[in-house]
């Protein structure tokens, strides 16, 4: 809805949220006594907390950084929200409306792209009711109410324009709809991107519908489908269902996953933290929102080739955001197995067994390396060095870098390696496929 926010339902907002609440979702804290809780700087790396958030004075203070502010001050540099944004965020916590000011237009109007998203997946859903075979599918699959209920799954029915015909109804234009990237247009003609598929809604941090993920029930067309990229969706900044996962507070870890199935699938057997990747490798932004959310992040992967491969490309993507309070360890999924048949084939209790037994980053980086060579001979293990050098500097300074480094004096027996006085200038490590030597799945 356009419109200034009035400065007077702001005061009034901030005067009803705690903002120890809102950060105590987003970084661990301790009660430091009357009102006073501390922890550590999520804007800095620290050993010692020096962050603290103050429920009388309603205020957060970094004595470190000198970070500080109110709960949209927080909200605005924790979740990278927008002014208005940061408002909605804190009106929607405490169960308010957002009033608007006639006469004030905002920046950048994204409006229409939101509202035919959200109608097309109200359509969707009432589509689900009137599909018997959309609905046996997902019986089949072995989805229950409560789970495509949870995930608001809907349908795509199998037809060229019935999408287009009913938002066109609602006064939406071809052209907004084909921004919203619900509709492809070829000379003209008007069709659906989504005819014949079961359909998951993925959401923006603020919860707003941003685009969909469709699997197909037939033979036509790719198995699985996203929306494109659109003003409000890029695949490289988003994860399916972080927002929920985000919403039920800080949770011990993160499980990664590839396909929206597979984190519906874990959610109905209980691992409410699984969020999925939307067809495209892990990127930096990923990994810094998952670790806004969650000390802990476990990738899971196929235990074959490509999925060795695609862990080894996470890996080198997280390197330079490892710090001392952050981990990144790596689910191999038995050969033939995705965590949807997993999960369902073995039961809650067999795959968290193998879940906790993930491997960390360390161990892959150091066994995938070390099949490289050969470790029985001095040559073998001055290329084990020369490999492990340009990743290890690609480490931030601290205690993880040290203890990789001390791992590799021990497997190696070299003492100038990364961060040593006079090493030579950094190399690009070479992207090398990994080979064909199996990792061990758990």
């Amino acid at each position: 809805m356009p419109g200034r926010i009035p400065d007077d339902f702001i005061e009034s907002l901030l005067e009803r949220v705690d903002i120890v609440d809102i950060v105590g979702a987003r970084v661990a804290l301790k009660s430091a006594g009357r009102g006073e809780h501390k922890g550590l700087c999520p804007f800095h790396d620290e050993k010692t907390p020096s962050f603290t958030v103050s429920s009388s004075k309603q205020f957060y203070h970094c004595f470190g950084c000198g970070a500080h502010g109110t709960a949209v001050g927080f909200l605005m540099a924790y979740d990278g929200l927008e002014f208005p944004a940061a408002i909605e965020e804190l009106a929607h916590t405490a169960g308010l409306e957002v009033p608007r000011e006639a006469g004030f237009e905002p920046r950048q109007r994204h409006d229409r792209i939101y509202e035919a998203l959200a109608a097309a997946q109200r359509w969707f859903r009432r589509q689900l009711g009137q599909s018997e075979a959309a609905r046996n599918y997902l019986k089949a699959r072995g989805f229950d109410k409560s789970t495509v209920d949870e995930f608001e799954i809907g349908y795509a029915p199998d037809q060229w324009q019935g999408l287009s015909k009913e938002l066109g109804r609602d006064g939406f234009t071809p052209a907004e709809l084909e921004r919203a990237g619900l509709v492809s247009n070829a000379q003209g003609r008007m069709t659906d991107k989504f005819r014949e598929r079961v359909m998951f809604p993925i959401h923006d941090r603020r919860g707003r519908v941003i685009a969909f993920g469709g699997r197909a029930l037939g033979e036509r067309g790719p198995k699985y489908m996203n929306s494109p990229e659109t003003p409000v969706f890029h695949k490289g900044r988003e994860l399916y269902r972080l927002y929920q996962v985000r919403r039920q507070g800080l949770p011990a870890r993160i499980l990664v996953v590839e396909g929206y199935m597979d984190a519906a699938a874990l959610h109905q057997f209980g691992f409410g933290d699984s969020v999925a990747t939307l067809g495209t490798a892990v990127t930096p932004e990923h990994l810094d929102l998952l670790f806004k959310a969650t000390p802990v992040v476990v990738f899971c992967f196929d235990g074959d080739r490509a999925g060795r491969q695609a862990a080894w490309r996470g890996l080198e993507t997280a390197l330079p955001l490892i710090r001392d309070n952050r981990e990144v360890r790596f689910f191999f999924l038995p050969e033939g197995e995705d965590p949807d048949s997993l999960v369902r084939g073995q039961g809650k209790a067999a795959f968290t067994r193998q879940l906790d037994q993930a491997r960390s980053l360390s161990q892959v980086f150091f066994d995938e390396l070390c099949g490289r060579v050969d470790m029985k001979t001095l040559d073998g293990r001055a290329r084990l060095a020369a490999l492990a050098r340009p990743y290890l500097e690609k480490l931030p300074e601290g205690p993880f870098a040290e203890l990789m480094g001390a791992e590799l004096r021990r497997l190696t027996g070299h003492r100038g390696v990364a961060g040593a006085s006079g090493s030579a200038p950094p190399r690009q490590p070479r992207s090398e496929p990994i080979g064909d030597r199996p990792l061990t799945p758990v």
